[in-house]
This record gives C-alpha cells, sequence and structure tokens, in this order.
C-alpha cells in the first residue's frame, strides 16, 4: 500500500561525455532516468512513502533498471515485467549557444505495448494518497495512451489526488493523435496541474499573449494564463507554471508561479516565487521533474501554498547543479537554500 504513486516509463539514458557530440568519443555514460521515474526517486528522498508504476522487459536490462529504483527505497511491486524492450534516449548536453540535444528510441517499449489487463489498479490504489503522470507517456502510442488514461480514471475513482505535468515531446506524438486531442480528456481527472511556458498551448490549446522569446517574463500574462487554466477545468484546484529565462545553455533564471482557486473572492491566489539565478548549469534535464516531485512534497508538508513553491523552485535549482536524471538531494538541503543560504561554501 504505496502513498505516492507515479505512472509512466524508466527509460536508460546514453550520454555523451562532458560536454561532447554525439560519437565525438566512442563512449557514452549509461544511467536510467524518466520523467515519472524521476519523480518517485525524489519523493523517496524527501522520506515519502514512493512507488513507481510502469512496465519493463524481464530481461537484464529490466532487472538493473528495476535495482536502481530499488536502491533510492521506490517501491516497484507494480511494475509489470513485460513487453521486448526498455526505451532508451541519447543526451547530447550543450554549452554556451549551443542548446542540448534529446534523441528518442523509444518505439515497442515495454510501456508502448503494455495492456490494460496487466494492472490491478484497485490493488495499486489501495490506501493510495496521490498519483503523479505526465503528459509524455501519453505520447507514446494508442495503447498508452489508453492506459493513461485508465490510471487517471481509477485513481479518482479511488479518492486519491493526481497530478499532472502536461509535458509537450514534440518528437514523441507520432501516432495519429494530436497532444491536444488526448491531453484534453485526460486533465479533466487532474487536481494538481503543472507545466512550463508551452506546456498549456500545445498539451492543450490553452494560450494568452505571452512572450517565451523575449529576455524577460511577464508574469501578469501567466497569472492570466493559469486562471484560464483553471476556468476550463473546473475540478483542478491549483496550477503551477516554471518560469524559465534561458540565457543560453549554461545560464537561465529560474521561477515559478501558482494559482490557486481557494480563496475567498472564488478566483483563486496567485503566487509567484523566488528567482534563481543559474550560473554553471550542469545538466537541465530532469529539472522540471524535480520541481514537480518538490511540489507534491511541498503541498503534503506545508500548510503555506507559498511555502510549497518555493521549496520546489529551490529544489529544483539545486537540480541544475547535479549529473542525471534523478535529483540526489534532501528536504534540510532544500530548506537551507530556501533561507537564502546559497553561498556553496563547502560543509564541514
Amino acid at each position: 500500500m504505496t502513498q505516492f504513486l507515479s505512472f509512466g516509463e524508466i527509460m536508460l539514458r546514453l550520454k555523451t561525455a562532458g560536454h561532447e557530440r554525439f560519437f565525438q568519443s566512442p563512449t557514452f555514460e549509461a544511467t536510467f532516468g524518466g520523467g515519472e521515474a524521476n519523480v518517485a526517486v525524489a519523493l523517496a528522498n524527501y522520506g515519502l512513502d514512493a512507488g513507481f508504476v510502469s512496465a519493463l522487459p524481464d530481461n537484464d536490462i529490466g532487472d538493473n533498471a528495476i535495482m536502481e529504483l530499488r536502491k533510492f527505497g521506490v517501491d516497484t511491486a507494480h511494475i509489470s515485467r513485460s513487453g521486448d524492450r526498455v526505451g532508451i534516449y541519447f543526451l547530447e548536453t550543450g554549452s554556451n549557444q549551443r542548446p542540448s540535444k534529446v534523441v528518442y528510441d523509444r518505439a515497442n517499449s515495454s510501456i508502448c505495448n503494455a495492456g490494460l489487463d496487466e494492472f490491478d489498479w484497485p490493488a495499486i490504489f489501495k490506501g493510495a494518497k496521490w498519483l503523479h503522470i505526465t503528459g509524455i507517456t501519453p505520447a507514446l502510442s494508442q495503447s498508452a495512451a489508453d492506459l493513461s488514461m485508465a490510471c487517471v480514471k481509477a485513481a479518482k475513482e479511488a479518492g486519491v489526488t493526481v497530478s499532472c505535468d502536461f509535458n509537450f515531446r514534440g518528437k514523441l506524438w507520432k501516432y495519429g493523435k494530436s497532444a491536444p486531442e488526448v491531453m484534453r480528456e485526460l486533465v479533466k481527472y487532474v487536481d494538481v496541474g503543472i507545466a512550463n511556458e508551452e506546456d498549456c498551448q500545445k498539451s492543450l490549446d490553452i494560450s494568452v499573449d505571452v512572450d517565451v522569446e523575449s529576455g524577460e517574463l511577464d508574469t501578469k500574462k501567466y497569472e492570466a494564463l493559469g486562471q484560464k487554466v483553471l476556468d476550463i477545468y473546473p475540478d483542478m484546484h491549483t496550477i503551477a507554471i516554471t518560469l524559465r529565462e534561458s540565457l543560453s545553455a549554461d545560464r537561465n533564471n529560474w521561477s515559478a508561479c501558482l494559482r490557486t482557486r481557494d480563496t475567498n473572492d472564488g478566483r483563486g491566489g496567485f503566487m509567484l516565487s523566488k528567482k534563481y539565478e543559474l550560473t554553471d548549469i550542469v545538466d537541465r534535464v530532469g529539472g522540471g521533474d524535480s520541481f514537480a516531485s518538490a511540489l507534491i512534497y511541498g503541498l503534503n508538508a506545508y500548510d503555506d501554498r507559498q511555502q510549497s513553491l518555493e521549496f520546489a523552485v529551490a529544489a529544483s535549482a539545486l537540480k541544475h547543479s547535479i549529473l542525471g536524471d534523478f535529483n540526489r538531494v534532501t528536504v534540510p538541503e532544500v530548506e537551507k537554500l530556501m533561507a537564502g543560504d546559497g553561498s556553496g561554501r563547502v560543509q564541514r
């Protein structure tokens, strides 16, 4: 009976050494990662009872993916052993004005072909408190989209809170459905939405006049965007939007805002976080997942929504200093940064 669950795919991550281009040298750094798995690992690091629901092949690669999750204390009891392959993504880390690149090799992975009968949803959600899902898994295949829909419906029937990172991945929507066709229906079952500046538009076809190409962000427009999402989805009570100002591959400004509907005026409250200057990014992949997981923790650990937002932004700021998909930080480390200690001095 795991309390905090995420559903999706864990992949083999093959990254070039340092900032090298693909095949500049004949080696790749092999680790594991993937949006929903990243969330499960971070929640376990924060001391929560976290589990991962997925499908993996019954072979050595699948075994090692499960062992990696278990190393962090993630419950893997609800991973179906089916299919023939683990999804892969190749990563080339950019620098300065050269952006990072991701190449997916996920077709016909185990989660792409998993059947509805492989998961006992009542048993999975027995005693559960929270489910996290993203817009990535529904983009993989029609069967993965059907499975994602079955998952959120079963969660709502069980009284489980559902969060969803709208994650738009244009390279993945190749099976004949557009993102809005699928995501607009799935998000009807979501309580807490998470997005960046383009996810609302490209995943849900919801937009306001927001200029993401300019050097500065107009937070009033994001306040309006959050309100528009809540107006369209009456069962959603919270929407968080991450605000990334990308100055180069190595330098970003990072903050977020939160819109809720639970204030006396009926329109909800709007909160803006502290902004962090990230001047020497080690690895930004997984930054959004680190925000999502920390927001889930914050909403469950703190009574103050502003504090929940600050925890999420601080945790994801720290993730940009850590190589790999997983955010390997603890609650005290995040709270120390929240309190203003970002000096980076050696801790002795």
